[in-house]
């Protein structure tokens, strides 16, 4: 299993821009082949900092997406609030505790 982390930071007027982007294509994301979870967070002492954490099956599954017009759609939107560069690590999951 491959986790995708992604942090993103926006400018401070377009967070509510992103979360209404995020909120009306997590279904579809999520819903992706290949696509396990889908989680968003926000980093506790700065409110226009978010991360997503994605497991994907394959690493082929998450570049599938990344070529989709899906992706393609959301990152474009995306990008454009960012007010800094983002950063993405691409993990294998080596120890789960529930």
């Amino acid at each position: 299993m491959l986790v995708r982390i992604v942090k993103m930071s926006f400018h401070p007027e377009y967070v509510d821009q992103f979360l209404a982007i995020f909120n009306e294509k997590k279904e579809y994301i999520r819903n992706s082949p290949g696509c396990r979870l889908l989680e968003l967070y926000r980093d506790q002492n700065s409110e226009n900092v978010f991360f997503t954490y994605s497991y994907w099956d394959r690493e082929d599954d998450l570049e599938n997406y990344r070529k989709s017009e899906l992706f393609m759609k959301v990152w474009k939107d995306t990008k454009a609030l960012f007010n800094d560069r983002p950063q993405a690590w691409s993990v294998d999951k080596l120890v789960s505790l529930k």
